[in-house]
């Protein structure tokens, strides 16, 4: 029996698992961290800290499946996106990461817009305009605020890059990663010259780029004496963690949408041709899947409800502590007790601005409509309610361009939740699946791109069908339909009306 060792580099945490040849999950471990947030709308972590959660991470999973460093065949990884890493010239990180929700580059990506105009931006990235978020902006604002630092910059990497170094001692990177660094092309799949040559950056300075699917090389003698690994095993630096997680339920084909509920929420639905959204909202993304497109929207998600545990649910984590049960599910329990609709309680989630189809960078987090009626329940549901508006609002975007949503397969940490799952279901008026492969998809997508490096199977699509089965599905409830209706015309409204606050600088001091 071959394994494969699969590690889905996270925000918030890291996991990894142990599958077999015929995709089966045999052992995995999550294992969390905090991030460094040093400013408001900054987000950074030491890069040691992922290194040392990566070995965490990797050697329980692979004790509990009860597998050695020898009999793992290849390692894969489904990755953040837009988290940067400055490298000096022995390859050595010259400060933190500066984490992918990041939004300190404003200005930057501003000025990047206006230089090359969103039409132009779109035609070569298939992004519609550009973001703070994005790696180009973030160098931008290295190289005017932190020079020395830009000038020392020997490699600038992603997460996945800086791991496939340590591992075989090769700088890589592949599409759907690369997509929203804003300098490489997503018609010729190489590095963008303009924009390279604008923020003074060669392409020796970047990853090699790989395809999907494609063996980096063995293991190396010093990695594998860092990560307690062998030098037999065969390395895939995978993908961006939402296209991996869309091919660990199943999503490899036109026609199905995924939605993963992690730290952020994020959307996939797979297409065959370059779509360019003339309405400049939608992006469209490499996916993990070669020669294929995803259009790709996200926002802020999971790490909304995450920030109101660690917030205000002290009493929740205590019982957690002492009893087991986990607060989210204590949250969930509370939540299913208030009616649709939250009694007239609606939440704007963006606590670390909006993502696409309505990207806005000064987009704050808001509760609007608050009575003495409101008990802490409601502001829980309110959350969940404000995501499946967001999701409703991607959806809506989506089929604009002509794509036919049918079916949700959902994953992340919000598929556990089955009142979260029927409200998204009911919000949509979509059916949503619960794959048998959700709690672990961005790993078994990760999986099943190293088994395809390996040999283990001919295609991402051969392995997708013969692992992927849905185990639940929640259907929509015609009786709140009216309801939902309703919250989603209000909040948009209320999202639209509030952008008049975001422009006034006083009001984002």
């Amino acid at each position: 029996m071959k394994y494969i060792l699969a590690v889905d580099l996270g925000t918030t945490a890291i996991k990894a698992a142990v599958f077999d040849e015929t995709g089966k999950e045999c052992g995995s471990k999550t294992v969390e961290y905090t991030l460094l947030t040093p400013h408001p709308g900054w987000a950074e972590l030491e890069v040691q800290t992922y290194v040392d959660t990566f070995i965490s991470a990797s050697h329980a999973a692979m004790e509990r499946a009860g597998v050695t460093a020898d009999q793992i065949d290849s390692v894969g990884m489904s990755t953040q996106g837009e988290t940067t890493i400055c490298l000096d010239e022995n390859n050595e990180p010259l400060r933190p990461a500066i984490v992918w929700m990041d939004i300190r580059a404003k200005e930057e990506a501003e000025y990047i817009e206006e230089v090359f105009g969103q039409a132009e931006i779109q035609k070569h990235t298939g992004q519609p305009g550009m973001d703070a978020i994005w790696p180009a902006s973030k160098l931008l604002w290295l190289k005017k605020n932190e020079p020395e630092v830009f000038s020392k910059t020997a490699k600038f990497v992603q997460l996945n890059g800086y791991f496939s170094y340590l591992l075989t001692g090769t700088l890589a990177c592949e599409d759907s990663i690369l997509c929203t660094t804003m300098y490489w092309d997503i018609n010729t799949r190489k590095y963008w010259p303009e924009m390279m040559d604008f923020l003074q950056i060669t392409e020796e300075q970047l990853p090699v780029i790989m395809k999907q699917g494609e063996s980096v090389g063995k293991i190396t003698e010093e990695g594998a004496n860092l990560f307690g690994l062998s030098t037999d095993t065969i390395v895939n630096i995978g993908a961006l963690d939402q296209a991996c997680g869309a091919l660990g339920v199943g999503n490899v084909r036109p026609g199905t949408f995924s939605d993963s509920t992690g730290s952020n929420l994020s959307t996939v639905a797979i297409v065959d041709e370059l779509i360019l959204d003339p309405s400049m909202q939608m992006p469209c993304f490499a996916s993990a899947i070669p020669g294929k497109y995803m259009l790709h929207a996200f926002s802020s998600g999971g790490m909304v409800l995450k920030w109101f545990r660690d917030v205000f649910c002290e009493l929740e984590k205590k019982i957690e502590a002492e009893s087991g049960e986990a607060a989210f599910d204590q949250i969930n329990r509370e939540v299913q007790k208030v009616a649709p609709g939250c009694d007239g309680l609606i939440m704007i989630p963006h606590l670390q601005g909006s993502g696409p189809p309505d990207t806005d960078n000064n987009q704050k987090g808001v509760y609007f409509g608050i009575t003495l009626a409101h008990k802490k329940a409601h502001f829980a549901r309110a959350i969940m309610e404000s995501i499946a508006m967001v999701l409703r609002r991607m959806i809506e975007a989506m089929e604009s361009l002509g794509v036919e949503v049918k079916q949700i397969s959902v994953l992340g940490g919000g598929s556990k939740s089955a009142v979260w799952c029927q409200l998204k279901s009911d919000a949509t008026g979509v059916p949503v699946n619960i794959m048998s492969t959700t709690e672990s998809s961005a790993c078994l997508g990760a999986a099943i791109l190293a088994g395809v490096a390996s040999g283990i199977w001919a295609s991402p699509e051969e392995a997708a069908d013969m692992v992927v089965k849905a185990d639940a599905t929640y259907v929509p409830n015609a009786d709140v339909k009216e309801v939902y209706d309703k919250l989603f015309e209000k909040t948009m409204k209320l999202q639209n009306g509030l952008k008049v606050f975001y422009e006034d600088s006083s009001f984002r001091e």
